[in-house]
């Protein structure tokens, strides 16, 4: 990366990205203690150390694979009710419990990532046209 990053991600690990492989990434403690650690877990502590050493603060909360949609909103920072919307056209799956709607964290990032996609794809051929 070039520079310091600003913006916020979600780590999710999938059940076979869980694995940490002898001699992979590691976290080693100031008593020489090396734990190793699966390579998107070393990835987000390089996401965390980059902002801390640009002198950023740093919020780690850990959140459950399924959440209230609420929650997956306030998580992706969308408006919960933009977020209720998609979810209401089909654009994320859901259940339902008697006073709670369910979202997958990993569906509703899956979703996010494809939004922004489009969103940037959509810019990038504004400034095209602009540039011609």
């Amino acid at each position: 990366m070039s520079g310091p990053t600003t913006d916020s991600r979600i780590y999710l690990l999938e059940a076979d990205e869980r694995a940490v492989e002898p001699g992979g990434p590691a976290v080693i403690g100031p008593d020489g203690t090396r734990e190793e650690i699966p390579p998107v877990v070393y990835q987000a502590v390089q996401h965390v150390l980059e902002a801390m050493r640009a002198g950023r603060a740093v919020k780690v909360v850990p959140l459950r694979t399924e959440l209230p949609i609420d929650d997956a909103a306030d998580a992706i920072a969308i408006g919960r009710d933009d977020l209720r919307e998609y979810v209401a056209e089909g654009a994320i799956p859901f259940r339902s419990s008697e006073y709670v709607d369910w979202v997958q964290l990993a569906d509703v990032i899956k979703w996010d990532i494809a939004r922004r996609e489009r969103r940037r794809a959509i810019l990038d051929e504004m400034l095209a046209d602009e540039e011609e």
